[in-house]
């Protein structure tokens, strides 16, 4: 399968590539691994994991490269940055609407579909005029290892 066509939570590289397209942005090749690697793992990486994925693969992808990479695709919403105190940011492909758990003591991100989340946010909505942004939202507690 090429990378193109590799998918993460039903999102593909080739979706996010159209996407950068028609916004009028370039498709390098440190953008291109980018997403690749991003869609081969639905795990939540650091920017430094994900650095070193890129550069596994193109060892001459400078780190800065691939940071203001990350960047960019956040700021475009074709990737997610959740960031949780006392710990880095970690990067994942946008996918459908969904939510994250986040064990406060391993660090560990889990997402969840945005339906369990369907109650709080009519609630939100309805008591307090707020409007939940369901994929940067983050539940924090302890996952089921560290209890």
């Amino acid at each position: 399968m090429s990378q193109d066509t590799l998918t993460a939570g039903g999102y593909s590289v080739e979706a996010a590539l159209a996407r950068l397209r028609g916004a009028g942005h370039r498709i390098t090749t440190a953008r291109r691994l980018l997403l690749a690697v991003l869609a081969e793992n639905r795990a939540h990486r650091s920017a430094d994991e994900l650095a070193a994925a890129v550069q596994a693969r193109a060892p001459r992808t400078n780190r800065s490269t691939i940071y203001r990479n990350l960047d960019e695709l956040a700021h475009l919403g074709l990737i997610d940055r959740t960031g949780i105190v006392g710990r880095p940011a970690a990067y994942h492909l946008t996918p459908a609407d969904h939510g994250h758990l986040a064990c406060q003591a391993c660090g560990q991100v889990t997402e969840i579909p945005g339906y369990l989340l369907d109650s709080l946010a009519r609630t939100l909505h309805d008591r307090y005029g707020f409007t939940l942004s369901r994929h940067r939202f983050a539940i924090t507690g302890q996952c089921a290892h560290c209890r």
